[in-house]
């Protein structure tokens, strides 16, 4: 029989430290197979995504990202995911795309804190107010409950909107809260960097989210150069994704610049206090299997 999961259900049985334990799993399985195909109109961008782990199933998933759509009171983000089991190809569950989009990437953006960012981190700044922002507030709590936040976005308005709807701080000005940050996450929709290397402080953690086409980036190449460099996947950042893409085929970094990406776990960790860590999330259709089966067994859990 297959499922169909709405966004209600699977909020009410999902936990951001499982969600992870289980993202951490899926990469000790063999590694997925995977396949992108990416289409482009103007600022309109199709992404349709598909993987195969052995032993954990198949997923499709298509996302249409249309960053208009809010002038027609329209989300930016939309589209379908529907997972298959893994020992007959049949359909196991139709998962609520936002309920799966919103779980996979703030998850996967979480377990590399986990395994990257100070323990006592207390201080996270979050560049952008929009809906992978409101994520990110309820994933970084639930590891550093006593975290002090504050979001910036590049319309003051919607930050104070923001801060004001999460019982947060706001601020216009990046720079003094970047300084002061133990944990400096970005998502937003921008092309060019606004992230500059100079303001981070030693030990600070940096979460790149919002780049997701080969002509956007968040963060400068200083801000690469002075950190040790992670990865979710380098399959679908180094070639894809301006944030590494551009740098690196602009010679300011090399591939094995890149130190780790999930596959490699055990190498994913500080290895002091006063290091500075990126972490590039590039999503991938794997994530969204390994958190599509979660869900599912999640919902079906006694």
């Amino acid at each position: 029989m297959t499922r169909t999961i709405s966004f209600a259900e699977g909020e009410r049985r999902l936990d951001w430290l499982k969600l992870t334990d289980a993202i951490e799993a899926g990469h000790r399985l063999p590694k997925a197979e995977i396949a992108d195909v990416f289409l482009y109109r103007g600022r309109d961008t199709m992404l349709n995504r598909s993987a195969w782990i052995d032993g954990l199933g198949l997923l499709v998933k298509v996302a249409t990202i249309f960053p208009g759509n809010p002038d027609a009171g329209r989300a930016v983000v939309n589209g379908a995911a529907t997972l298959y089991h893994d020992d007959s190809g049949t359909l196991a569950a139709v998962v609520d795309f936002h309920l799966l989009t919103k779980w996979k990437t703030a998850g996967d953006s979480l377990l590399a804190a986990r395994r990257l960012a100070r323990p006592d981190s207390r201080e996270i700044v979050i560049a952008g107010a929009g809906t992978v922002g409101a994520s990110l507030v309820a994933a970084y709590s639930a590891v550093f409950p006593n975290a002090h936040f504050t979001v910036w976005n590049r319309t003051p308005a919607k930050a104070r909107g923001f801060a004001n709807a999460h019982g947060i701080d706001w601020t216009e000005d990046l720079e003094p809260a970047v300084r002061r940050a133990d944990i400096v996450a970005c998502a937003t929709m921008a092309t060019e960097p606004f992230l500059k290397g100079d303001w981070l402080r030693p030990g600070t953690h940096v979460d790149l989210i919002g780049a997701y086409r080969p002509d956007m980036r968040e963060a400068d190449d200083t801000a690469l150069q002075r950190a040790r460099v992670f990865v979710d996947s380098r399959d679908t950042t180094l070639g894809h994704i301006g944030e590494l893409k551009i740098p690196l085929e602009a010679g300011v970094l090399t591939p094995d610049y890149v130190i780790a990406d999930y596959y490699d776990m055990d190498c994913m960790a500080r290895t002091s206090d006063d290091e500075i860590t990126l972490f590039k999330n590039g999503g991938g259709a794997h994530l969204d299997l390994m958190v599509a089966r979660h869900i599912l067994d999640a919902v079906d859990a006694p």
